[in-house]
Parts: C-alpha cells; structure tokens; sequence
C-alpha cells in the first residue's frame, strides 16, 4: 500500500520487558492515541477492523468472553492459524485472550480527550525487539485507521524488510539489551 511505504514511523518509546517464571518475557506497550477508548476497543475486537492494522485475521469477534475465535497469522513464511478463547472482556477495559500460546492483555485508560492503550504479551526473549518493532508499527496503522487515514497493515517481508521496521528493531533491541537475529 502507497500510504504505508511512504509512512516513516517514530522513535522507539513506550516499550518495556518484564521477566516471566518459566523462561518467558512479558513486552509491555504503551501508546496513548487520540480516541475514545470506545473507538479502540472496536478495533481491537472487531474481525473487519483487525485486516485493517493487526498482525493477524480473526474469524469471529474478540469482544465477549468464551468467544472461540480462529487467528491467521497474516505475512507469515507458513500458514500459522491458532484457536482461542477470550478469557477476559470488559468493554471498553480490559482484553485478554491466547495469540500463538501466549497471553494477549490490553488495556485501554481514558486520558484526557483519547485513551493509554497498553499492550502486555508474553513473548520469548529472542524476539522481544521484533515483536516491539512489529507492535510499534501495527499501533502507527492502528492510529492512522482511527483517523481515517488508513497507511496499511504492516506484514510479511516487505515490512520486516523497511527502513522504519530495521531502525525499530535495532533501537528497541539496544533499549532491551537484546542481539539483533540476522534474517
């Protein structure tokens, strides 16, 4: 997509690593947006707002608790489809659910005239600044989507090939203390 190729994302901010029992990490996000958590809670349960910024497709809706929904892996090398069940759903609050095996929690906090948005998911060491990278450039889509200014989701090896992803991915894993993995 135009939009995308030509969006140059931020610095690196907002992201932390917390240790987890059994060998884990937790990255923490965190990206305040200019609206209501109403608007975001939408986008993070509803299927059609989801093919527009997140990582994955989602075949049903993440908005209610024991909703059984399939996630597809978008960009990926193989087909990756994982099931899960919503474990968690307080509209417009709190969201948990499983992407892969790992926990998934957002949190969404009113400040001012928009909302914190806090991404919290457990995800293996090796990858914590990638998944910052990822994450980082899925809320720029997530923000332009909600203004109405849609840049594109940013998947597969053209976005983990882009300057902005490659700048990301270094800066975060500088930040965490992390190796960069050579693809």
């Amino acid at each position: 997509m135009r939009a995308r190729a030509q969006h140059t994302p931020g610095s690196a901010h907002g992201a932390t690593m917390k240790k987890q029992e059994g060998g884990n990490w937790t990255l923490i996000l965190v990206r305040e947006l200019h609206h209501s958590p109403e608007k975001i809670w939408e986008a993070l349960t509803d299927p059609t707002h989801l093919r527009e910024w997140a990582p994955f497709d989602a075949d049903g809706s993440l908005d209610k608790v024991g909703n059984t929904v399939k996630l597809t892996t978008v960009g990926a090398p193989a087909l990756h489809i994982t099931e899960t069940k919503v474990t968690l759903a307080d509209a417009p609050k709190v969201l948990e659910y499983k992407w892969g095996g790992n926990d998934m929690r957002w949190e969404l906090e009113p400040i001012g005239g928009g909302t914190r948005l806090t991404l919290w998911a457990s995800i293996n060491r090796r990858f914590i600044a990638m998944g910052a990278a990822g994450w980082h450039l899925c809320f720029d889509a997530l923000d332009h989507l909600l203004a109405g200014q849609p840049i594109g989701r940013p998947v597969g090896a053209e976005a983990r090939n882009s300057p902005g992803f490659q700048r990301l991915h270094t800066d975060y894993a500088r930040q965490f203390g992390v190796e960069v993995p050579k693809w």
